[in-house]
């Protein structure tokens, strides 16, 4: 069965349209657990966000106020040591957060991000993320992006064939 968020079986299932395959079962509970949290204080979350530098965010999330945070899910000591582009990611929100789940060593995680636990039901803020206000062009740029991956994963949900019509234009 394809299980999605908010069924009752309280679970993303790795053949999910909000994944691409390549996420573990651990990263998709703390992404599952930061996404409520953040949907508890109005956010609107997109997993998987290419980004004008070309990579992409774990989690994009768009606040009440305009506000763009990134959170980076780490699902283990060896997932936080095998990725050193996450700095990329501060040039293109205004609040950078890591999140993973209570087995990994909190330790690891720069002073200068946020930080948020989740048990992949829910999660809590253990450290806040500083603060850095990003340009107006590229806040326009990034929640343009935001807008289009939003559209395009709810065009694929209802229209699964209508990917075969992009001509990337």
């Amino acid at each position: 069965m394809n299980s999605t968020l908010g069924r009752s079986e309280n679970r993303i299932a790795l053949d999910d349209p909000l994944t691409d395959g390549r996420q573990s079962e651990n990263a998709l509970k703390v992404w599952r657990g930061a996404a409520r949290l953040l949907r508890s204080l109005d956010f609107a979350c997109l997993s998987e966000v290419t980004l004008a530098s070309g990579r992409r965010a774990d989690l994009l999330a768009l606040g009440p106020k305009h506000e763009l945070w990134i959170v980076e899910v780490k699902s283990s000591l060896a997932d936080f040591r095998a990725d050193n582009k996450w700095p990329d990611y501060r040039q293109h929100c205004d609040r950078l957060y890591f999140a993973t789940h209570p087995d990994v060593p909190l330790d690891i995680f720069p002073e200068d991000a946020g930080l948020i636990v989740s048990d992949g039901y829910g999660a809590e803020f253990l450290r806040e993320a500083p603060e850095h206000k990003i340009p107006a062009a590229t806040r326009k740029s990034v929640t343009l992006r935001f807008a289009r991956h939003g559209a395009h994963r709810l065009h694929d949900l209802s229209d699964p064939d209508g990917k075969r019509f992009y001509r990337g234009l």
